[in-house]
């Protein structure tokens, strides 16, 4: 089974720039899909990127132009550059992966399982 572990947190003044790191284990990513949620505390679980296999991405429109995702197969590894930081970016970060029904991006972001420990970005001035 594909284990995940997320790094790359941390604290950021508005306008920097974070790249968060999505690390696999137990089974090559390639594969797979992988997406990038957020969620803040009191608010729901949010999108914030998606890679398919193919690796076509997809961005919601919050973080379209500022966030970048892409994907090293060879070294197990999705990563999401984040640039042009805002306070409302501040979140913990988790990474999914998905194949089959779950490949497709719409389903991983909405119903995909996040199980890892997350890292944590803070905007703040």
């Amino acid at each position: 089974q594909l284990q995940l572990v997320e790094s790359g947190g941390g604290l950021v003044q508005p306008g920097g720039s974070l790249r968060l790191s999505c690390v696999a284990s137990g089974y090559t990513m390639d594969s797979y899909s992988i997406a990038w949620v957020r969620q803040a505390p009191g608010k729901g679980r949010e999108e914030v990127s998606c890679i398919r296999r193919n690796g076509t991405t997809y961005y919601p429109d919050s973080v379209k132009g500022r966030f970048t995702i892409s994907r090293d197969n060879a070294k197990n590894t999705v990563y999401l550059q984040m640039n042009d930081l805002k306070p409302e970016d501040t979140a913990l970060y988790y990474c999914g992966a998905g194949w089959g029904y779950y490949g497709d991006c719409r389903h991983l972001l909405h119903g995909g399982d996040y199980t890892g420990q997350g890292t944590q970005v803070t905007v703040s001035s």
